[in-house]
């Protein structure tokens, strides 16, 4: 299929159509061929990698502090204020305006 850059910028619904056929787009521009679009492969089916393959996968497994999940993210969910008074954080500074 050929596609002028008007084609793309009114039509560019119909020529994704012709990309998800499997077609190939050339862009022309002033008639001349610019570009040429391709429809990408679909990934094989059953070779998503799995989470246990992941290479950051367990790489907090050693913290103490956030033995518990749940609980760590309770604790960075709330305010500042509730954490000075709990002791669980230090608050931070507000600036003085000059």
């Amino acid at each position: 299929m050929n596609a002028t850059i008007v084609d793309l910028r009114y039509n560019m619904k119909s020529v994704l159509r012709a990309i998800d056929r499997g077609e190939t787009v050339t862009v022309l521009y002033r008639g001349k061929e610019r570009a040429k679009l391709t429809p990408i492969a679909p990934p094989p089916r059953g070779s998503a990698p799995k989470t246990k393959d992941q290479p950051l996968f367990g790489l907090w497994k050693d913290r103490e502090d956030m033995s518990d999940p749940a609980c760590y993210l309770r604790s960075l969910r709330l305010p500042r204020r509730v954490l000075a008074q709990t002791g669980i954080g230090k608050p931070l500074r507000s600036r003085k305006s000059k």
